[in-house]
């Protein structure tokens, strides 16, 4: 899947937006079939590991991530290092560029699925927008 980016204004302060998207339990409620499990003692920051756990009962595949970068309140980098996927994702969170009290946030993710031909990115990339622009509207709902 070749790189993609979703954009989104709210009113949320930046650091709540933040507070949201990078708290990895929540996500949980916004992806379905998936799971949640982070693996490392809070607080997350460089280091920090967790486990999207994808399927139904024995069926499904664990999409783990571990954050590579951490800029608190700022930017997060992660790197997923799966067998089935793998990539990064990065999240920005940014002052309301037209200067209210709210925030912008940048999602870019360079997502490759094992086992998919590339000559299927385009599907590939147009499902990861609508999947990952649910899920950043969902935590960002005021």
């Amino acid at each position: 899947m070749p790189l993609f980016e979703i954009e989104r204004t709210t009113p949320l302060p930046p650091a709540e937006a933040w507070r949201r998207l990078t708290a990895w339990e929540r996500h949980t409620s916004t992806v379905p079939l998936t799971r949640i499990d982070v693996r490392t003692p809070p607080p997350t920051g460089r280091g920090t590991v967790f486990v999207a756990r994808t399927g139904l009962g024995p069926l499904g595949f664990d999409d783990p991530m571990e954050v590579t970068d951490w800029q608190p309140e700022r930017h997060c980098r992660l790197e997923k290092r799966g067998r089935v996927v793998l990539g990064w994702a990065e999240i920005d969170v940014l002052p309301d560029p037209a200067g209210g009290p709210g925030a912008l946030v940048r999602w870019r993710e360079d997502v490759r699925v094992r086992a998919v031909p590339r000559g299927l990115d385009p599907v590939t990339t147009t499902a990861g927008r609508l999947i990952f622009g649910r899920v950043v509207d969902t935590l960002l709902k005021p």
